[in-house]
C-alpha cells in the first residue's frame, strides 16, 4: 500500500469527532516525509494477544540508570525470532502495520522513546531511530505553519 493510501485509511478510520481527521490531514506531510526516508512500506511488530504493542526497556552499558523504552519494527516475519526471543513467545504474534500508522501511533505513546525500524532483512545493525520527541516537535512545527497559513483576513466582518 502507497503512502498516500496508508494516510487516507488512518482519515476513513479517525474517530469522527470533528477533529482527528482534520489533524491526520495536517500532520500527513510529515508522517510521509518520514516514512519515505525507511525502506518499507510496512513492518512487523510484536503484539501481545490483547493487541498492545511489545515494549522493550534499554539500559546504558555506562549508565544504566539511563534507560530508553523502544518498540522493534521488523522488515520480514522471519526476522522476528531472529532479532528478538519474543519472537518465539506464543503469547506474542507479530502483526504488519503501515509504517505512517506506526509513526502515528508513536505521538500517542507516552511510556515509549522511540521506535528502531530493521532495515534490512538479517541483519541487526541497521536499525533507523524514530525518537518520538523529535516527531512530536516536527508535528508542532507543521500545525504552527499551518496555523501561520491561515491567517483571517482585518475586513471579515
Amino acid at each position: 500500500m502507497d503512502l498516500q493510501a496508508q494516510i487516507q485509511l488512518l482519515i476513513d478510520n479517525a474517530p469522527k469527532d470533528g477533529v482527528t481527521p482534520q489533524l491526520v490531514t495536517a500532520i500527513a506531510p510529515v508522517l510521509i516525509a518520514i516514512a519515505q526516508k525507511l525502506r518499507r512500506s510496512q513492518y512487523y511488530i510484536l503484539q501481545n494477544l490483547d493487541g498492545s504493542w511489545v515494549l522493550t526497556t534499554l539500559s546504558n552499558r555506562a549508565n544504566p540508570q539511563l534507560e530508553k523504552r523502544v518498540i522493534y519494527a521488523f522488515p520480514t516475519l522471519q526476522d522476528v525470532p531472529r532479532k528478538s526471543n519474543a519472537g518465539l513467545d506464543p503469547q506474542l504474534v507479530a502483526t504488519p502495520v503501515p509504517v505512517t500508522h506506526i509513526l502515528f501511533q508513536l505521538v500517542a505513546m507516552e511510556p515509549v522513546d522511540s521506535i528502531v525500524f530493521f532495515e534490512t532483512s538479517g541483519i541487526n545493525s541497521d536499525g533507523v531511530e524514530i525518537r518520538r520527541a523529535d516527531l512530536e516537535n516536527l508535528i508542532q512545527q507543521k500545525l504552527q505553519q499551518n496555523r501561520k497559513n491561515m491567517q483571517i483576513p482585518p475586513d471579515i466582518a
